[in-house]
């Protein structure tokens, strides 16, 4: 199967960039605060302040980003049957610091893109996307209507209705199950085709 899979907040920690935004803004916000995407509500700032951080401190941030519990045990595990496309809406400038940290986790990579943008819509469809392994909110409703099948990473700021093609997971390990059911279940109704009388 092609699994995509997006890298902030679904490989990484998803508050990973909250301390040092805290220091640089001196505020104090606790994950459970970050209730949306939009930083700059979040962290109280005027518009377009998390932007310029972001722009400042982007690649350090990206570079000290703390890996989700059990990432790289189910990764490299998934590798052996499957492709691992991740698909970031991080911009291209960031590719070295992303190509590092992925070798420095050890996290098996079959292709990586970097769209500038959050609409994957275009690349699920050219990598003929499985599953897509999200964290937004916005970007698992986007990708169930364009028909795709998205296991949502469960955090702060991405609860609300869900349509059937999209599965709520609370850590890689069910993703791994749900996975597995997935690969078992079309085998089983490969192998009962097989045995039909021709």
């Amino acid at each position: 199967m092609n699994l995509c899979i997006d890298i902030d907040g679904t490989l990484t920690d998803p508050y990973y960039w909250l301390p040092r935004a805290n220091k640089h803004f001196g505020t104090a916000v606790a994950p459970a605060d970050v209730t949306s995407y939009a930083f700059d509500d979040v962290l109280g700032v005027p518009a377009g302040s998390y932007r310029w951080f972001y722009q400042l401190y982007g690649k350090l941030i990206h570079k000290e980003a703390e890996i989700r519990f059990g990432v790289r045990e189910i990764l490299q595990k998934l590798a052996e049957e499957h492709n691992i496309h991740y698909v970031t809406a991080r911009e291209e400038i960031m590719r070295e610091v992303t190509e590092e940290w992925l070798s420095e986790h050890d996290l098996p990579c079959d292709t990586l893109s970097l769209l500038g943008t959050p609409n994957k819509v275009w690349k699920a469809k050219q990598l003929e996307s499985d599953f897509f392994i999200e964290d937004s909110y916005d970007n698992a409703i986007q990708l169930a209507q364009a028909g795709f099948q998205v296991l949502l990473i469960d955090c702060t700021y991405n609860r609300g209705e869900l349509p059937e093609n999209v599965l709520r997971v609370k850590n890689w390990h069910e993703i791994s199950k749900l996975i597995d059911h997935q690969v078992e279940k079309a085998a089983g109704a490969a192998f009962t085709e097989e045995m039909l009388p021709a």
